[in-house]
């Protein structure tokens, strides 16, 4: 069974991460998304509300392909929580090539931790990237209407989070 993890914040999921999902669950038998905790960089939304929006966009996903899609939040060293889920691959989507600079030192750290792990990079769809969730974030903090990035549930959890 080929088990993949697209590991990220998601604060909050957009447009260009279900795009990610979409073709990462296309390659695998089972697709874990793993939510990262990370404290330190003060999430707009909770990890409870980050884990349900990320199941209820992928639900409709799950059903329709067969892949098994399973949220697991992680507070670890990245390469420790594919180990934990059962995953040989780490599937990471790239933006721009900044993007990539960062990736690869990543990826080599985590083969120097274990180098059973693969990294799959995954481009994002044109039209997605330029979407990133802090910049989405920003957006709709200074009242930009931000319904091109994320989906509609996602939107109105901005617009109730930011009191608008």
């Amino acid at each position: 069974m080929r088990v993949a993890l697209y590991p990220g914040t998601f604060d909050p999921i957009t447009l260009g991460h279900a795009d990610i999902i979409r073709r990462a669950a296309a390659l695998v038998d089972k697709l874990v998304i793993g939510v990262a905790i990370n404290r330190d960089k003060g999430p707009l939304f909770s990890l409870e509300e980050r884990v349900a929006m990320i199941e209820a966009d992928c639900t409709a996903l799950a059903s329709r392909t067969g892949i098994e899609i399973v949220v697991h939040p992680f507070e670890n060293l990245l390469i420790d929580c594919a180990n934990d889920v059962g995953a040989q691959i780490i599937v990471r989507g790239l933006r721009a090539v900044a993007d990539f600079e960062y990736e690869y030192q990543m990826v080599g750290m985590n083969r120097a931790l274990d180098d059973s792990v693969e990294t799959v990079f995954l481009m994002a769809d044109a039209k997605h990237q330029a979407i990133a969730s802090k910049l989405v974030k920003e957006i709709a903090r200074l009242g930009g209407d931000v319904s091109k990035f994320v989906t509609p549930q996602v939107n109105e959890a901005l617009l109730e989070r930011l009191g608008r």
